[in-house]
């Protein structure tokens, strides 16, 4: 986009990160995205048309803070301002004019904005009455969203604001692009889209697009990989608490998941575990370990097997549940590691939060949980260990008299 831009103009980057290009040199951009002056031509900029208020230009710059005369000191930012851009090497005009209390850019160097362009370009493209150009156009229109705007802003209301409207319109060309390339199959140009959504929109469930596109490509097993991979970046991101998100991500995601025709023997090599280790448990994600414990309280219960369900916590020397820190993180990959090695090969493990791991313990008894949570502590503990691990042990299923 900005090779397109005459180089009298100036190009004004806004989406991802904050930059001002004239005649090829960029400046006002990286550490200066936060200061009084970058605000202010933010502001500016962006607003060319209707200008900026007064008092909208000191809240944003100066926020709740207490200071003696605030006029005088926005006078002083726009002195400064005008100097850097004169500075920079822009044409020694007047940049920024009042009227009525109104501050305007000036008219007399045109100005190229890349939200601008982008909200433009979708909003043509939905005028565009034939369904292939259309379909071109919005491709098009996709791929100009360069991520959030102003990212790293949004503790400013106005920018949070334009952020959330700017986000909303690239969901809205997506998903009009892509019931267009669906409805065309062209599939290669969906799993362009997807990849390119998720790259500058991460964790916004663009991914079902891309598992859509590659069954449809008859691409089976990238998809399968693709779905594994997927789901684990939203467990690490949303952690286990989110339960009910990553539930449901995990629905949409496994509900475009199609294999190809295979006989039953093949289906069950590869149904089979091939990571398997005798004497060890199996540890498996939370999603996973819920839907086994759901299915459990389902069936299992007619077989009429013992079966516990334990909670490994590890605390500090007081007893207290630890929260946070390296240190932590290396006690629950050492406890992890424990716990896996000392269960049996039945057993079954998953992280569920920050150092704490659950374990469903089958055909076993009450007693016995403690024989296990003695071989933990041999394996995890040390000798001048200060740290430890609280074990909570609840029934699942009693055997029925």
């Amino acid at each position: 986009m900005e090779k397109q831009v005459p180089v009298d103009v100036l190009y004004v980057r806004m989406m991802g990160s904050f930059s001002l290009t004239y005649k090829g040199v960029e400046f006002a951009g990286g550490k200066q995205q936060g200061t009084q002056v970058a605000l202010l031509l933010q502001l500016l900029l962006h607003n060319r048309i209707n200008g900026v208020s007064r008092n909208l230009l000191k809240a944003v710059l100066f926020e709740d803070r207490d200071i003696e005369d605030v006029s005088h000191a926005l006078r002083s930012i726009v002195y400064n301002t005008k100097k850097k851009l004169k500075e920079a090497g822009l044409p020694p005009v007047s940049f920024i004019r009042q009227e009525k209390g109104i501050y305007y850019w000036t008219d007399e160097i045109p100005v190229r904005e890349d939200a601008e362009v982008f909200e433009k370009a979708f909003r043509d493209a939905l005028e565009e009455p034939e369904p292939e150009k259309r379909m071109h156009l919005l491709h098009s229109a996709c791929h100009m969203y360069s991520g959030p705007f102003l990212q790293g802003s949004g503790s400013v209301i106005w920018i949070s604001q334009e952020a959330k409207r700017y986000r909303e319109l690239f969901h809205d060309c997506v998903m009009q692009t892509a019931e267009l390339l669906r409805s065309e199959h062209r599939f290669k140009m969906l799993l362009d889209l997807s990849r390119f959504a998720t790259g500058v929109d991460p964790f916004a469930e663009w991914e079902v697009l891309t598992i859509e596109a590659l069954v449809s490509l008859t691409r089976y097993e990238e998809a399968r990989v693709f779905y594994e991979e997927a789901l684990e970046r939203y467990i690490e991101e949303f952690g286990n608490r989110s339960t009910e998100y990553v539930r449901e991500i995990t629905r949409k995601l496994g509900a475009q998941l199609v294999y190809e025709n295979e006989s039953i023997d093949d289906i069950q090599n590869k149904l089979k575990d091939d990571h398997k280790e005798r004497g060890h448990g199996f540890y498996c994600q939370y999603t996973v370990f819920q839907e086994m414990y759901r299915t459990i309280e389902r069936v299992m219960e007619r077989a009429g097997e013992q079966i516990y369900l334990m909670l490994c916590t590890i605390v500090d020397s007081k007893g207290n549940p630890m929260r946070d820190g390296q240190r932590l993180n290396e006690l629950s990959n050492r406890l992890a590691d424990a716990i896996v090695t000392s269960v049996r090969h039945s057993d079954t493990v998953t992280k569920y939060g920050q150092g704490q791991f659950l374990v469903l313990l089958f055909n076993t008894t009450y007693e016995n949980c403690s024989i296990v949570q003695n071989r933990i502590n041999g394996r995890f503990l040390s000798d001048r260990q200060r740290t430890g691990v609280q074990y909570d042990v609840n029934s699942v299923i009693f055997t029925k008299k």
